[in-house]
C-alpha cells in the first residue's frame, strides 16, 4: 500500500479555532472559484456546437483534459491511487467527465442555456443527499430547509421564465444531474484522502479510453465546421474539465461536500449572466430577485453547517 504525502492533505483542525475559521473561509473561496469556472461551461458548449457535433465535443473535451492531467501526474510523480480509491474515481470519471458533459451537450442542442440552468439549481440538493446517504452524516434541519428553499427558488425561477413542460432535453438534464451529483460527492470524499487535483486527474486518465473512443469516430463521422469560436469553446472545455475541479474538490475537502454543494446554488444565475454577455440571450427580469433569494439560502446553509 502506497502512502500519500500527508503534508499535501487537509489536516484536522480544532472546531471554533482561528485556524478553523481561516480554513472555512479558504474552503468557501476555493469552492466558489470552481463554481465560477463551471458556470462558463454551458456557454462554451454552445460555442463548441457551432462547429462540432455533440459527441465530438464530449470526446474532445475529455481527451484534452486527460492529456493535461497525465502530464501533470507525471511531472509531479503522483503516486498511483490505492485499490480502494478506484471505485470512487470511476464514479467521478463516469459522472463528471463522461455522463454530465454528454447529456448536457445533447440537451443544449434543443434548449437554451438559460433553461438548462435548472439542472444546476437541483445539483446542490442532489449532491448533499447523495453525500449524506453515502457517508451517513447528518446536518441540522436549518441546513436542509435552506437547501430545499434554494433549490425550489432556482427551479421555480427557471421554469417560470422559460416554460417547464417536460421534454427530451429535460430528461437529459435530469439524468446528467444524478450522474454528476454522485461524481461531485465521491470526489469530495476522496479529496479528504488524496490531493484534490489528483482526484480529477486520475479520474480523467481512468476514462480516457472512453473519451478517446467518442472523439475519434465523432470527429470523422460528424460534420465539422472549424471556426475560432468553436475551437475556443472546445479548448476552454478541455482545460476547464481539469482545472476547474482542482479548487472545487479542495474546497470540498476543507468545508465538507454538503456545505460546498450549496455554494453551487449561485451557478444558475451565473449561467444566465454569461448567456447574456457571451451568447446575447435575454436576462429574465426576475433574475435580481432570484439572485438575492439564492444568496440568502447559501448564507443560511453556511451558518447551519458551521454549527453542526
Amino acid at each position: 500500500m502506497k502512502a500519500h504525502n500527508s503534508a499535501t492533505l487537509p489536516q484536522p483542525i480544532a472546531v471554533g479555532s482561528a485556524a478553523a475559521e481561516r480554513s472555512g473561509r479558504g474552503g468557501v473561496l476555493l469552492a466558489g472559484s470552481g463554481v465560477g469556472l463551471f458556470s462558463l461551461s454551458f456557454a462554451a458548449t454552445e460555442w463548441s456546437l457551432r462547429g462540432f457535433g455533440p459527441w465530438s465535443v464530449v470526446g474532445l473535451r475529455g481527451a484534452i483534459a486527460a492529456v493535461i492531467a497525465a502530464v501533470c501526474l507525471a511531472l509531479f510523480r503522483a503516486p498511483r491511487p490505492e485499490r480502494r480509491h478506484w471505485a470512487g474515481l470511476a464514479t467521478v470519471g463516469l459522472g463528471c467527465v463522461v455522463g454530465f458533459p454528454a447529456l448536457t451537450t445533447l440537451a443544449l442542442r434543443t434548449t437554451t442555456t438559460a433553461h438548462s440552468a435548472v439542472v444546476i439549481g437541483l445539483m446542490p440538493l442532489a449532491t448533499s443527499c447523495y453525500s449524506a446517504a453515502r457517508t451517513r452524516s447528518r446536518q441540522p434541519r436549518a441546513f436542509w430547509a435552506a437547501a430545499l428553499a434554494g433549490a425550489a427558488t432556482v427551479v421555480a425561477f427557471t421554469l417560470f421564465e422559460h416554460g417547464g413542460a417536460p421534454s427530451a432535453a429535460d430528461l437529459y438534464l435530469f439524468a446528467a444531474l444524478l450522474l454528476c451529483s454522485a461524481g461531485y460527492a465521491e470526489g469530495g470524499r476522496l479529496a479528504r484522502e488524496m490531493p484534490g487535483w489528483q482526484v480529477i486527474a486520475w479520474a480523467l486518465v481512468a476514462v480516457l479510453p472512453v473519451t478517446a473512443v467518442l472523439a475519434i469516430p465523432a470527429v470523422t463521422g460528424e460534420p465539422v465546421r472549424v471556426s475560432a469560436t468553436a475551437l475556443a469553446g472546445v479548448l476552454f472545455l478541455g482545460l476547464s474539465q481539469f482545472v476547474s475541479y482542482i479548487p472545487w474538490y479542495q474546497g470540498m475537502a476543507l468545508i465538507g461536500v454538503q456545505r460546498a454543494a450549496q455554494i453551487q446554488l449561485a451557478q444558475p444565475l451565473l449561467n444566465l449572466l454569461w448567456a447574456a454577455l457571451l451568447l446575447h440571450e435575454r436576462i429574465p427580469a426576475a433574475a435580481p430577485i432570484a439572485a438575492l433569494l439564492v444568496l440568502a439560502c447559501i448564507a443560511t446553509t453556511q451558518r447551519a453547517g458551521q454549527t453542526n
